[in-house]
C-alpha cells in the first residue's frame, strides 16, 4: 500500500487497514481493562435494596401520572 492517498486505495486496501487499526485498538483495549470485582448475587441485591427509592405515601402513581397529563392535554384551550 506504501504512501498511497487514501482516493488512491482500493476498496479492498482500504477495508485491510480499517481492519488493521480495528484490531490494533482492540488488542490495546484488552491491556487496558479495568478489573472488575466479582460480587455475589446476594452482594448485588443488598446493593439494589440499599439504593432503591420509595416515593412518599401518597404519591400518585406512574399511571395516575400519565392519566393526568393526557387529561390536561384534552381539555380545550
Amino acid at each position: 500500500m506504501g504512501n498511497k492517498a487514501v482516493a488512491e486505495l482500493t476498496v479492498e486496501e482500504l477495508k485491510a487497514i480499517i481492519a488493521q487499526v480495528v484490531d490494533e485498538r482492540l488488542q490495546q483495549e484488552r491491556h487496558l481493562s479495568i478489573p472488575v470485582k466479582k460480587r455475589s448475587l446476594q452482594e448485588v441485591m443488598e446493593s439494589v435494596d440499599r439504593h432503591r427509592w420509595t416515593p412518599p405515601a401518597g404519591s400518585p402513581t406512574g399511571s395516575e401520572m400519565i392519566i393526568a397529563e393526557r387529561e390536561k392535554w384534552r381539555q380545550p384551550m
